[in-house]
């Protein structure tokens, strides 16, 4: 029938909440080549799985600062 699916599977609202970005950013970085294929598109969207959404993160997203060091003082 379908293709097994090898783990945990996350979507454009889990990933805007993985990035931290808003939609607009999350729609950008989707295209981008490094950005890991989705592993199916259904009719409701496109799904990833959630290990090739964290490499990416751990390997081209930078760690955000906490609040407090990015401000002057």
């Amino acid at each position: 029938m379908g293709e097994e699916v090898p783990g945990p599977l996350v979507g454009p609202g889990e990933i805007l909440a993985m990035l931290g970005v808003g939609r607009s950013r999350f729609r950008q970085i989707i295209v981008h080549p490094n950005f890991p294929r989705p592993f199916q598109t259904l009719m409701a969207g496109s799904v990833w799985l959630r290990s090739d959404v964290e490499a990416y993160i751990a390997k081209y997203r930078q760690p955000r600062p906490p609040a407090d060091e990015d401000e002057p003082g």
